[in-house]
């Protein structure tokens, strides 16, 4: 990510952050909405999920010019989520909802470079994320 994304990806996500349940809330009616089998993945309360999510979110974003201490993070999550059933398909549903979800927080100030920035980001976080999950199975076969 160039340094301009990462500065539009953490300014907006600071106007976000102040309503992060309800940010949370439209995340997962989205998520929902978009593929509702995706449900049956999220046994826990999703008010703790949303909390989970959002300061996962935080962290990423406070870390974008760390990669050092991003990837292995982010790694670390996609083995763990692979545990979950969560495969690769579900990811592109995930950034759709990501993004739907800061078009609706934002508004006006989800502008083209701030999509563009955000789209940056989280094709980072699920590239990354998927790699991990790959080699996470790979490994368990072998």
């Amino acid at each position: 990510m160039t340094p301009q994304q990462i500065h539009l990806v953490r300014s907006s996500y600071a106007l976000v952050a102040p309503i992060a349940p309800t940010a949370a809330r439209i995340f997962y009616d989205r998520l929902f909405a978009i593929d509702p089998s995706l449900r049956s993945l999220f046994r826990g309360d999703m008010t703790q999920q949303g909390q989970k999510l959002m300061e996962m979110i935080g962290v990423a974003v406070g870390l974008l010019d760390k990669p050092q201490h991003l990837l292995p993070a982010l790694r670390h999550l996609g083995r763990r989520h692979a545990g979950y059933g969560v495969d690769d398909g579900h990811y592109a549903t995930v950034g759709r909802a990501l993004l739907e979800t800061l078009e609706i927080g934002l508004g006006d100030g989800f502008d083209a470079a701030t999509r563009q920035a955000w789209s940056a980001m989280y094709a980072l976080v699920s590239t990354t994320m998927c790699e991990a999950a790959a080699e996470a199975g790979a490994a368990a076969v072998q």
